[in-house]
């Protein structure tokens, strides 16, 4: 367990290189449970989360090696259907597994999953979805394991009630191999299932899109290995452009997705932010005057990302006049900011007035706590001061660390783990950008 010792304010200047996505990175090894040949992956992040995937699929019996930002997974001699409760519950993706294993094997165990503590997150879209599919499902409170098997999966017509990323690749996953034709409707369509779709694709699946939303998987026998290189990651992206204009400095950024940034680079220069496209692929943000206050709905592909919420709410806190956010795909996603607040933000909790909420939220409205807010109104500029605070899940952490390197004195951040699940290296990269940030072990003064 470590913590961060942060010393500010610093204005940050220099380049960054984009990590490889999280968001595909993880999906992309459990990619290797579905053939005996090799999978090579180029451009994975030393994340946290990628080293626990890696855990899942030996648990199972792979065999994987990570040298410098490749991972090769190969199938091994011994074969188990079951994900350790010590591995699998540590991360949310872990069920995931089901599909692959279902197909290849004819059943799976797997704990109940776990991650970030950002609202309920079901997998009971997941879990119907494989039903329709021949696989039959059973949760038993006593093991804390979902149990699964299915002689054949077979292709289904799967219409999802709610958006849902996970869930999309999840039947993905598991139609690659079935018999038949299955077809996905209100399919989410984020660029990072494209990647992992293109993935497949180099290994023989049929996958294509064929309408709004609508995604169609024709199963096939086998899949072979494959060599792929996966995509930068965005929401890191749009942390180090947050990072450079709320520092009033400037961060040119390697390896940008900056083509799939449309929605943020939108209301990121309505607020005042600055970019200059160098190339295709590096992109230059910087500070140039004065910020002003922009509302944000996050939303579903392509609206703006519930990931972007957190660092938007600290570019919000150095612009002019009141602002608001307004959180609709998860249901308790303001963890950051009573620690916000403790550095001297000005942030009130409010309830927008919303007919049919149970259709207008993308979560489950049964799984919405009494005391938990669906949106923030932040009211700036306003000078912040160093605390003692804590991250209770990623996007927050990186929300509070991009605090602490504009605020005045020194913050200690407790809780790195979080951040680290899915930032490459984080406290490296930002000083070499000229924070001053430290990391220590939390048993050290």
């Amino acid at each position: 367990m470590d913590k961060f010792v942060i010393t500010g304010p610093t204005v940050l200047h220099g380049d960054v290189t984009s990590a490889g996505a999280k968001n595909v990175a993880l999906k992309a090894i459990v990619v290797s449970l579905l053939t005996e040949e090799s999978v090579i992956l180029h451009n994975m992040p030393h994340i946290k989360d990628v080293l626990l995937m890696l855990e899942v699929v030996k648990s199972l019996g792979a065999v994987a090696t990570f040298e410098g930002n490749t991972v090769k997974i190969s199938d091994g001699e011994t074969r188990s259907t079951t994900v350790p409760l010590e591995i699998g519950a540590r991360l949310r993706t872990s069920s995931m597994v089901l599909g692959p294993m279902l197909s290849r094997y004819g059943r799976a165990m797997i704990p109940n999953p776990g991650g970030c503590r950002i609202g309920a997150r079901p997998i009971d879209r997941h879990i119907e979805g494989l039903k329709s599919m021949g696989a039959t499902i059973d949760y038993n409170s006593t093991d804390g394991f979902f149990h699964a098997e299915a002689k054949h999966l077979h292709g289904a017509d799967i219409t999802f009630e709610k958006n849902t990323h996970t869930g999309t690749e999840t039947l993905i996953l598991a139609a690659v191999l079935a018999d038949g034709k299955t077809v996905l409707h209100n399919a989410a369509e984020e660029v990072e299932i494209d990647d992992l779709i293109a993935l497949l694709n180099s290994m023989g699946a049929n996958i294509k899109r064929t309408g709004s939303r609508e995604i169609t998987i024709c199963g096939v026998k086998t899949l072979h290995g494959t060599e792929y290189t996966i995509m930068s990651d965005r929401n890191e992206e749009v942390t180090f452009a947050i990072a450079a204009v709320v520092s009033k400095g400037k961060i040119v950024v390697h390896h940008s997705e900056r083509k799939h940034l449309h929605e943020f680079l939108d209301v990121f220069t309505k607020a005042g932010g600055k970019y200059r496209e160098i190339d295709e692929t590096t992109t230059e943000y910087y500070y140039d005057g004065p910020l002003s206050a922009v509302d944000v709905v996050t939303g579903q592909h392509p609206g703006f990302m519930t990931d972007w919420q957190a660092p938007w709410a600290i570019l919000m806190t150095q612009a002019s006049g009141t602002s608001m956010i307004h959180e609709t795909v998860f249901e308790n996603r303001f963890s950051y900011v009573e620690e916000l607040k403790k550095m001297g933000a000005d942030i009130e909790y409010f309830d927008p007035v919303v007919e049919n909420p149970h259709e207008f939220y993308n979560f489950n409205w049964s799984d919405k706590q009494a005391d938990a807010h669906q949106a923030i109104k932040i009211t700036g500029p306003t000078k912040l001061h160093n605390a003692i605070t804590s991250m209770n899940d990623l996007r927050a952490g990186a929300t509070i660390v991009l605090a602490a390197i504009i605020a005045e004195g020194k913050s200690y951040i407790h809780g790195v783990e979080q951040i680290d699940r899915g930032y490459e290296h984080i406290d490296t990269r930002l000083q070499s950008l000229g924070a001053t940030i430290e990391r220590i072990e939390e048993d050290k003064v």
